[in-house]
């Protein structure tokens, strides 16, 4: 089964297949620092992958999608606000562009193909989803999400949301870079370090010396 082979996933094609956005931002001109917000389940797997890429100024974990008095880890988990563990990733838009990013997020980040979970983390604080902030981010997820569903990229059909971003509220500071700094941990070795394995396998060459 492909699924197997690609870390459990519902993806038809390798990753080193997976096709790049036809309708995508253009890489600007000279250096800059661009922002996106993505939720693929949680934020600690996202963000290991994310902080490996060339391109890549920085990246935060934490919560978009509800209001400000509900922005804190232990409400977010009830499954009863609305928010979702995403990250924030600042990027140099002359070196990367909002495609290449949604290409890592639905070829290695996360399974866009689960409706409110990513595996044994269920609930609508770990759904997929966008948050884009502008029209030109909604349009090229748009567009690639109709892409890659045409393609038949996944077995099943993509469920990521595309919605407006609000608001992002940094997660507490023990959850930043919660991988890199706890390696050992169970859950880590479990689900983050398989998705960083498959971007250094697939997507080496896009990596940070």
């Amino acid at each position: 089964m492909i699924s197997s082979l690609f870390g459990g996933s519902s993806l038809r094609i390798s990753p080193k297949d997976f096709p790049a956005a036809t309708i995508d931002t253009p890489l600007a001109a000279a250096p800059g620092r661009a922002l996106a917000v993505l939720a693929g389940g949680c934020f600690w797997c996202v963000e290991a992958v994310y902080r490996e890429l060339d391109g890549v100024l920085s990246v935060v974990s934490g919560y978009s999608g509800g209001s400000a008095e509900t922005a804190d880890y232990k409400s977010v988990c009830s499954g009863r606000t609305e928010h979702a563990e995403v990250i924030q990733v600042e990027y140099d838009p002359s070196r990367l562009t909002f495609g290449a990013l949604l290409k890592i997020f639905f070829a290695v980040a996360h399974d866009p193909t689960q409706l409110n979970r990513q595996g044994n983390d269920v609930g609508p604080q770990y759904r997929s989803a966008i948050f884009h902030a502008d029209e030109e981010q909604k349009r090229v997820a748009e567009a690639y999400i109709r892409q890659l569903d045409a393609a038949g990229a996944y077995s099943s059909k993509i469920v990521t949301r595309l919605e407006p971003l609000q608001d992002f509220f940094e997660a507490e500071a023990y959850h930043q870079n919660y991988a890199a700094l706890n390696p050992g941990q169970g859950y880590i070795q479990a689900v983050a370090q398989p998705k960083v394995d498959k971007l250094r396998q697939y997507f080496g060459e896009q990596l940070k010396g």
